[in-house]
């Protein structure tokens, strides 16, 4: 699954648009590597997200196309 769809369906961030723009401007990395929207993920990667000066790390658990709000949070294990 893409990075920017998997950001987007597992409500780590809100939109596929502003997910892209967050791997544009290099503010996603996967495995400590810097990452485009278009970067295959898979279970056991690790995404680290900079919003402003917080940093968001999180492991993927699973990949589903869509999940309801309530199992987003299933597809991910914050670090």
């Amino acid at each position: 699954m893409r990075l920017d769809k998997f950001l987007k369906v597992s409500r780590l961030i809100k939109r596929r648009t502003v997910a892209n723009e967050a791997c544009d401007a290099g503010r996603v990395m996967v495995n400590d590597k810097p990452a485009k929207a278009s970067v295959q993920v898979k279970p056991g990667d690790v995404i680290e997200i900079q919003f402003g000066t917080r940093t968001v790390r999180a492991e993927v658990l699973k990949l589903q196309d869509t999940t309801k709000k309530e199992e987003a949070s299933e597809l991910f294990r914050y670090l």
